[in-house]
């Protein structure tokens, strides 16, 4: 390997007219060796490989993976080609997207500037921040409602898919999030969306009071214009966009959601964090002793320091509600399930109500009367329910209308009816006439269409 002065030594001397032979001699080196260098075929400070470079056989599934989503992260694909069989570190997995360029160029990503930030102490299990996402083209259909709960003291998320972003949904939302994190903490902290403050004053919405005093917490909005003041939040948003819904494979709502759920555990809860976040919490003989030997924490290991409160025995009675029409199967349409009314509603606008807590749904008439009630499936399942007593009827209605008389003569001769040639000729303006002998009329719609033919 030629040093970075030699090389600019043996490329004066071959400027002076020496030899590739005596350049050789010179430096001590062997003649292919100066004769690479001289040529451009390799460059100084790096070693030529004894062997084949494992990161190549997976240079073309990069390019390709690459070139379909230029701002797919590095630890995502790295995950992807490990599963493929690639052995090395991640170090040089970067290393290898970077020497050969494999990212393409991202013009509208060079004009990113960030803005000055600073940490924020949060003591374990002071505050949870919670913010909505809205995920792009999602499998199951429009733009996917993700809520997001995040830890600032760990930096431990979890998150949840709504069917949208009203107070019953929120509510819903957040009891899961809570029990998938264990807990809560004793304040939330939100932006100022409309379902849980006011926007103008900040103040807590007289709706959502009762939600906050049955988990026993405080609700500390951002200040208006702060959104950085809830960072956690959003770099858990920022993780979850791009390290899991780029890559999602899921094509409903439900499989969307044990995806994640897998994610958080697997992969979320498994990421680093400083030695000295941990040293705030137990000192540092006590994060020594924690650790046992390894040399940082993890998300998992600081979320299992944050003293959570414990949470009620059930989520917060709201009552979630959704108008819907009866298609032609006798079906309305519920979070990604369909469930049945009895038949002769087709058409008829109906609501759909949901009391969380509970285990079913009601259908309610426009008048207000109950036409039917089911047990609520997961959201997004795709699950089709009928009650056995609305597939009979429905069933026996389809069956009663099916006719018995023979099929339509499709190719049958059916000249005109003596009632068509009378108004035939009226039309034609015989009608002045009493006619008795209907070949008269007969003979002028033969006639006419004699005219036709010579006509054409």
């Amino acid at each position: 390997m030629f040093t970075g002065g030699e090389d600019v030594e043996a490329t004066a001397l071959r400027a002076r007219g020496w030899s590739i032979s005596a350049i050789a001699r010179h430096l001590g080196r062997d003649r292919g060796t100066v004769s690479d260098y001289l040529a451009g075929k390799r460059v100084p400070g790096e070693r030529r490989r004894a062997e084949p470079d494992p990161f190549d056989r997976y240079a073309t599934y990069l390019r390709l993976r690459l070139r379909d989503d230029p701002h797919l992260w590095a630890s995502a694909l790295y995950d992807e080609v490990t599963a493929l069989g690639y052995a090395l570190s991640y170090q040089s997995f970067t290393r290898g997207l970077r020497t050969r360029q494999l990212r393409p160029h991202c013009e509208a990503c060079e004009g990113v500037k960030g803005r000055a930030t600073i940490e924020i102490e949060h003591p374990p299990a002071e505050e949870i921040q919670w913010d909505w996402v809205e995920l792009p083209e999602a499998p199951w259909g429009d733009d996917a409602h993700l809520l997001v709960g995040s830890l600032p003291c760990s930096g431990k998320f979890r998150a949840v898919f709504a069917e949208c972003e009203d107070q019953a949904h929120l509510i819903e939302a957040i009891d899961g999030v809570l029990r998938r994190l264990g807990g809560t903490a004793r304040r939330w902290r939100v932006d100022r969306m409309a379902t849980v403050v006011e926007p103008g004053s900040g103040r807590i919405q007289p709706s959502f009071a009762p939600v906050a005093k049955h988990y026993q917490v405080t609700v500390v909005p951002c200040p208006a214009r702060h959104g950085n003041r809830k960072g956690s939040v959003e770099k858990s948003i920022h993780y979850a966009s791009q390290r899991f819904w780029r890559t999602m494979t899921a094509t409903t709502m439900a499989g969307a959601q044990d995806q994640l759920d897998r994610f958080c555990e697997r992969i979320g809860d498994r990421r680093p964090r400083s030695l000295a976040r941990l040293e705030a919490i137990l000192g540092a003989e006590g994060a020594a002793g924690f650790l046992a030997g390894r040399s940082r924490p993890t998300v998992g290991d600081l979320a299992t320091l944050e003293p959570l409160a414990p949470l009620p025995a059930s989520i917060y009675p709201a009552t979630i509600t959704q108008a819907g029409i009866v298609d032609p199967s006798a079906l309305v349409a519920f979070e990604g399930n369909a469930y049945s009314v009895p038949p002769g509603l087709i058409g008829a606008a109906v609501t759909v109500r949901h009391r969380l807590g509970a285990m079913g749904i009601e259908i309610i008439s426009g008048a207000g009367v109950l036409l039917a009630s089911h047990h609520r499936e997961a959201p997004g399942a795709g699950y089709v329910l009928r009650a056995p007593e609305h597939r009979a009827a429905l069933q026996a209605q389809i069956l009663a209308a099916f006719s018995t008389e023979p099929p339509c003569r499709r190719k049958a001769n059916c000249p005109p009816s003596s009632a068509a040639r009378a108004e035939a000729a009226r039309l034609a303006g015989l009608d002045d006439d009493v006619v008795v002998d209907l070949a008269v009329y007969q003979a002028v719609v033969e006639a006419m269409a004699t005219r036709e033919e010579v006509g054409a």
